[in-house]
């Protein structure tokens, strides 16, 4: 497939009745377990890419070569659409974003999201306005030609407004954005006024804060359009290592290395040299 026939994939995604799952895999072999089972899109996490690295997420720790790099391959190794969480879009200005979504795809990307985060602990949102023109600037690079989510991290920030996190989602939607996403909002009755704010256009949504989880088809219902998942199959799989860690540590070796058979692994990857 090409970027052209990933990119009109995944916004078809984005117009059906139904809400769809986007997971994130970090590697070949998660993108080739989320393949076979099922999922019609991809997506990078930005934490677990970094997490990957040894580095910080959110702190403009990676660059945007190492996501780069890091997208072609579950592109080339999952064969799906895939959607890259590249944070900020990677520069100081909103022409730096515009550069980083032209690159984003040449490297085959189907979308890109673009947060109004700064990388500064101190100061971690950026103003209204430069938010605003950033996702502007993104939207002008790759209109028609990538899914661009505009996002803002508010509720990640601690920053329980949801006045203003709407507030920032309608100006993206109105400068271009295709989704809105603003993840771990605090309840129901948020992600329903965030869905009706941006409406016709769709919802990207993660869960992880809320008291009770809600499944995809009370997602749907409400009216959300995407649901990822984040970095959170990474720390799935982190806290399993950690257990194996903890009983190889112990002594346990039979319990520290149960696991994916590699014949299975190896099956899953052969799949891909005979496609």
């Amino acid at each position: 497939m090409t970027q052209a026939e990933h990119y009109e994939q995944f916004l078809a995604l984005h117009h059906q009745p139904e809400a769809f799952v986007m997971p994130n895999p970090w590697d070949g072999l998660s993108a080739l377990i989320f393949k076979k089972a099922g999922f019609a899109a991809l997506a990078t996490s930005s934490a677990a890419l970094a997490a990957t690295l040894g580095r910080r997420d959110g702190r403009h720790a990676v660059s945007v070569a190492e996501h780069r790099a890091h997208a072609k391959l579950l592109i080339e190794v999952g064969g799906l659409p895939l959607n890259g969480d590249f944070e900020d879009g990677y520069g100081t200005t909103p022409d730096d974003v515009a550069t980083t979504v032209k690159a984003a795809i040449e490297t085959g990307l189907a979308g890109i999201g673009i947060e109004d985060t700064s990388g500064d602990p101190a100061n971690p949102i950026r103003d209204f306005d430069e938010a605003v023109s950033r996702v502007a600037a993104a939207a002008k690079a790759g209109r028609r030609r990538i899914v661009l989510t505009g996002r803002t991290d508010n509720f990640i920030q601690g920053r329980n407004d949801l006045d203003d996190t709407i507030r920032r989602l309608t100006a993206f939607a109105e400068v271009g954005a295709d989704v809105l996403y603003a993840p771990y909002p605090p309840d129901m009755a948020a992600v329903k006024a965030i869905v009706k704010a941006v409406a016709p256009k769709p919802v990207n949504l993660v869960v992880g804060t809320m008291s009770e989880t809600p499944t995809v088809a009370e997602l749907s219902a409400a009216g959300v359009k995407r649901i990822s998942v984040g970095v959170s199959l990474y720390a799935h799989v982190a806290a399993s290592l950690q257990d194996a860690a903890t009983a190889l540590a112990n002594g346990d070796i039979a319990t520290a290395t149960s696991g994916m058979p590699s014949s299975e692994s190896n099956s899953l990857i052969d799949q891909v040299a005979r496609s």
